[in-house]
């Protein structure tokens, strides 16, 4: 269950001292990618750092990363075990996310982390993570429609969300790609609180030749955030911006736009494209890349889709899918530490597809059975373009499989 507020998790970290300077970054898209370039910067700059995203990939501490990995799962359930007993001493009756932030935060305090990079988990203003107490810059990254139940229906109401990690005297990186109204909203509420607003504007930086080539656009916008927001946090850092940007641009996020191999899975030679995709927006970015890179000569494309239950298709299967692909539609299976996340029916799925009117060339309905969906997809590629896409869950899922 998603409640926000931060009463329960300021009294879960009432007595955590939070030493370190943190990086507080919010958006709807590009925020772990700005989390995964910030690390590596830091790292490259020799700045010991910890990390927090979410949701997990594979196992619940995973997201959770001091300088270069993951903590151990010892660790974890040590700083936990803390944490919940703190919980149930004061009965706060927390989330589970918000025992999480505050175990990640208890962690990085026993760990000296000088900087800790923080991923807003919902909206901003009332999300767990705005509990941080010295923030040394926030970041707004690219702003798009989602949850909307929680944060408002429009991208100006949602931006006022996200933006409610802004703090009085700390500097604010925002993406000047987001349009003209969501960047208005940002400077209103910074100038509410007395805080500056930077734009990272790929368009006008005097760094655009120094981005390196192999990142997307969207990647090198997240750059940019990151190289920014870096700037301002660590004004003494001794290295050049090309040194920087390079250095961000060699980090590896899983998952988005990720190319992996299943042949010990399926059999299947040829790599398959593995990305997170769960809203217009990302889908958007995926469609941009799979029709660059993979549907030479008009081939088809087989996709392996999964969603959260609730969550409208439309759009996002609008921008993914084309007259003669091939689906084949899975269930994720259940996400540990968030039980209120369900996946969407697989028949939904499938019929989203047909309610937009696109010709399927081939289909199935692999239910809760991934393995038995990526066999089938493997089989009717023939090779041919494979994308995983429509949920950080199913991401998740392919990532254990491959693990195990």
């Amino acid at each position: 269950m998603i409640e926000l507020g931060l009463a329960r998790i300021t009294a879960l970290l009432k007595t955590t001292p939070q030493s370190w300077k943190a990086i507080h970054v919010a958006g709807t898209n590009g925020k772990g990618s700005i989390c995964a370039y910030l690390h590596a910067m830091l790292r490259a700059n020799r700045v010991s750092c910890g990390r927090f995203t979410s949701p997990h990939l594979v196992d619940r501490w995973d997201c959770i990363t001091i300088n270069d990995r993951a903590v151990s799962e010892n660790q974890f359930r040590h700083f936990e075990k803390l944490v919940k007993k703190r919980n149930e001493d004061q009965r706060l009756e927390a989330s589970e996310f918000e025992l999480l932030t505050a175990t990640a935060f208890e962690i990085f305090e026993a760990a000296k982390v000088e900087v800790g990079v923080i991923e807003v988990g919902l909206g901003g203003r009332l999300d767990a993570t705005n509990a941080l107490k010295h923030k040394a810059v926030t970041i707004i990254s690219k702003i798009g429609l989602d949850h909307q139940s929680f944060l408002g229906n429009t991208l100006e109401e949602i931006a006022l969300q996200k933006a409610g990690i802004i703090r009085s005297g700390v500097p604010c990186v925002a993406d000047a790609s987001n349009p003209q109204s969501v960047l208005d909203a940002i400077r209103s509420h910074a100038k509410l609180v007395g805080a500056s607003v930077k734009l990272a504007d790929l368009q006008s930086t005097s760094l655009r030749q120094e981005l390196p080539d192999q990142l997307e656009r969207h990647q090198k916008q997240n750059l940019l955030c990151a190289y920014e927001a870096l700037r301002l946090a660590c004004p003494q850092n001794p290295m050049s911006s090309a040194e920087l940007l390079q250095a961000g641009a060699d980090a590896m996020w899983p998952g988005r736009l990720h190319s992996i191999g299943i042949k010990k899975l399926t059999g299947r030679t040829q790599p398959v494209l593995l990305d997170g995709a769960h809203n217009p927006q990302s889908a958007s970015i995926l469609s941009d890349f799979v029709g660059k890179r993979l549907r030479g000569n008009n081939k088809p494309v087989t996709w392996v889709l999964a969603a959260s239950a609730g969550k409208d298709l439309s759009e996002i299967l609008q921008s993914l899918l084309r007259d003669g692909d091939n689906i084949v539609a899975v269930e994720f299976g259940p996400v540990d530490g968030m039980p209120w996340v369900k996946p969407m029916k697989s028949s939904t799925i499938l019929q989203a597809a047909d309610d937009n009117g696109i010709s399927i060339a081939a289909r199935q309905d692999a239910q809760g059975d991934v393995m038995a969906g990526l066999e089938w997809a493997s089989q009717i590629s023939n090779e041919g373009p494979f994308v995983i896409a429509g949920s950080l869950y199913l991401v998740s899922d392919i990532l254990k499989l491959l693990r195990t």
